[in-house]
């Protein structure tokens, strides 16, 4: 007798290759980045640096930073088509607006469908660069306001803030959402780095890749909890009302947002790097009741840790973005800029040893049966 194949629904506890980017232990709560402790990352790298060390595959010294840090500002250009795109789609949502502009860029930047190693690295650091000032270019546009030219004299996450803003930020603010794009750059095979090795697979390209990516985070299973969370700290408006809320939510046997991860069973380690920024942001802005909001939630919730019920990183970072008066449909937008180094060596890793990703799926429907004629049905 011939056993039935064993069905892994949402693919889960299945390796379908090897990666030498992130190492995740769930049960312990620990994450590396090509064998470096997340811990270590945010305490003391930049996302320049961090970036460097997922795509290229070491941290960088400082030639090499000064290098891929000029490689990213200089790819800090949009063509003015994709301004008038971004202009006739202002209405749409903000993960609608980007996934269309990146999507354009493919037809409109002469290399964009280079698909050889070297052309998608290429593409890949220049996108990385690209996606927040399509994000900031919308944000402006939508507003009634001009795009915001970037500021060379900035990093990274700084230039992000200066752009969508239009004033420069702190030093604080600007190191915390460095941190937050630290935090989110690699993590995996989650759901959109799959689906972009997926696309990879048929040989595609990193705009199509990164295309298929971004549709994927923009699904609110996946890339929706930093909303969520803040939708629920406005809920319980003050910290004396945590615990009730809580204890209510768990009743009626209902999630508490940014509680619990589908690989995490200990404290996710990226949350704390987050809820310490979040205080003296907090402090910083004069708004000091979000973060006690939090950490009231977190107190209330202690009680099912022991289930695997633990704070996860999307738990801290609305409120940051909150505290940036940043719209919330612009959360996940901003979660696609810290990944975008993650999707970039996802696909490369598959490039070099590609295959078609192609899984199978047991068939559970009617058995063979006869035709029936219209007439006869």
């Amino acid at each position: 007798m011939t056993e039935a194949p064993k069905i892994n629904r949402g693919l889960m506890g299945v390796h379908f290759d090897r990666s030498a980017v992130s190492d995740i232990d769930g049960a312990a709560g620990r994450l590396y980045y090509r064998g470096y402790a997340i811990d270590d990352l945010a305490t003391n790298a930049t996302f320049e640096e961090v970036a460097h060390l997922l795509i290229m595959g070491e941290l960088p010294n400082a030639d090499e930073l000064a290098e891929f840090d000029a490689r990213l500002k200089a790819s800090r250009v949009l063509p003015d088509e994709v301004i008038d795109i971004v202009r006739a789609t202002s209405g749409g949502h903000p993960m609608n607006v980007l996934r269309t502009a990146v999507s354009a860029l493919a037809a409109l930047e002469s290399d964009a469908q280079a698909a050889s190693e070297e052309g998608m690295l290429e593409n890949g650091i220049r996108l990385t660069a690209q996606v927040p000032m399509i994000i900031a270019a919308h944000h402006a546009i939508r507003s009634g306001r001009e795009p915001v030219k970037p500021d060379p004299s900035l990093g990274h996450a700084g230039n992000w803030l200066w752009m969508l803003k239009g004033e420069t930020p702190s030093e604080d603010a600007a190191r915390l959402a460095d941190v937050d794009f630290i935090l989110h750059a690699e993590h995996g095979a989650n759901a959109s780095s799959f689906a972009a090795r997926v696309t990879v697979g048929t040989e595609a390209d990193m705009h199509g890749a990164i295309t298929t990516a971004l549709a994927t985070l923009a699904g609110p299973a996946h890339g929706g909890a930093a909303e969520d969370v803040m939708k629920m700290v406005e809920e319980i408006g003050t910290s004396e009302n945590a615990a009730e809320y809580v204890r209510q939510r768990r009743k009626n046997r209902e999630p508490v947002t940014g509680f619990g991860h589908r690989v995490y069973r200990a404290e996710d380690p990226r949350a704390r790097h987050m809820r310490d920024g979040v205080r003296k942001l907090g402090e910083e802005m004069g708004q000091p009741e979000w973060y006690e909001i939090l950490q009231a939630v977190v107190e209330a919730m202690k009680p099912y840790a022991r289930h695997g019920l633990n704070v996860n990183v999307d738990f801290y970072s609305g409120v940051v973005y909150q505290l940036h008066g940043i719209p919330m449909d612009l959360y996940v937008p901003i979660f696609a800029i810290g990944r975008m180094p993650g999707w970039v060596i996802q696909c490369l890793e598959q490039k070099r040893g590609n295959i078609l990703i192609r899984p199978l799926t047991l068939y559970n429907g009617p058995e063979p049966r006869d035709w029936v004629a219209l007439e006869d049905r």
